[in-house]
């Protein structure tokens, strides 16, 4: 991807944990190195295809001066989400600040913290097979639209399909949808067991009913496994449930682990179900 760069922009914050960083305020420099598709911008001569560097600037000034943070790693934090968030045709970037007034007590040039943040795709699959589960789906599509650093791009249908695994219990409603987030897998995880807490889901059996279900099948093209959660899903390619709606949205993503499209699992799954 393309890159824009600014650096050493110098503002003015009070940060800081020494109280008096909070009050008199001090020289900060930042630098940001911008992610994004130039070559529109290239071939139209239109700066509303590209990232106005100007105002990304002025963005980030004010940012610094109107906000108060004790670490200039949370200053960091907030500042590339808003960045992230506001900016139009930011996908990524890498965000620098410097702090030449650090107070260490000895003789430094500058202090600094660099991180990089970027928007992730990600692939939920949802379900319901309690109540009225039309509402319960859409009412999980508008929380994940909702919650801090997502975005729904895309939601399938919905599809009525059979119980998997416990199968003496009422028919589910199956669906699946892509979402654009800031946030990381884990963090993604607890906000979607959030949304199913407060749809009254109860965590009681396995493959039992409940009111609204919400699983992580892909993460942009991540393959990560730790005690609470596994991407690309385990079981997804086996599913039929999953991948009907998965191949309305995305046919030709491909598993990070075989190289198979969703339109070819779900053709397998197909031919085991004939076989």
């Amino acid at each position: 991807m393309d890159q824009i760069k600014i650096e050493n922009l110098e503002v003015v914050g009070k940060h800081g944990v020494v109280p008096d960083e909070n009050v008199l305020g001090q020289k900060l420099l930042i630098s940001a190195c911008l992610h994004t598709g130039t070559r529109r911008a290239g071939q139209t001569d239109d700066l509303k295809e590209s990232i106005h560097y100007g105002e990304v600037c002025h963005f980030m000034d004010r940012y610094m001066r109107e906000h108060t943070f004790r670490l200039i790693e949370r200053a960091a934090e907030m500042l590339a989400q808003e960045l992230l968030l506001t900016i139009p045709h930011l996908e990524k970037l890498e965000l620098e600040i410097k702090k030449p007034w650090a107070p260490v007590g000895l003789p430094v040039e500058y202090v600094s913290v660099k991180i990089a943040r970027q928007w992730h795709r990600a692939y939920i699959a949802l379900g319901s097979n309690l109540g009225e589960r039309k509402q319960y789906l859409d009412a999980g599509v508008k929380a994940l639209d909702e919650a801090g650093g997502c975005s729904v791009v895309s939601v399938s249908s919905w599809l009525v399909t059979p119980p998997y695994g416990m199968t003496e219990q009422p028919d589910f409603l199956n669906g699946c949808l892509e979402l654009k987030t800031l946030l990381e897998p884990e963090e993604l995880l607890e906000a979607l067991h959030r949304i199913e807490k407060e749809a009254g889901r109860e965590r009681t059996l396995r493959w039992g009913p409940r009111t609204l279900d919400l699983d992580i099948i892909f993460y942009d093209d991540l393959v990560w496994e730790s005690e609470n959660l596994c991407i690309p899903h385990v079981d997804m390619h086996r599913r039929d449930f999953v991948l009907r709606p998965l191949c309305e949205i995305a046919p030709y993503k491909r598993h990070p682990i075989t190289g198979i499209t969703v339109k070819e699992m779900l053709e397998q799954v197909g031919e085991a179900a004939c076989g």
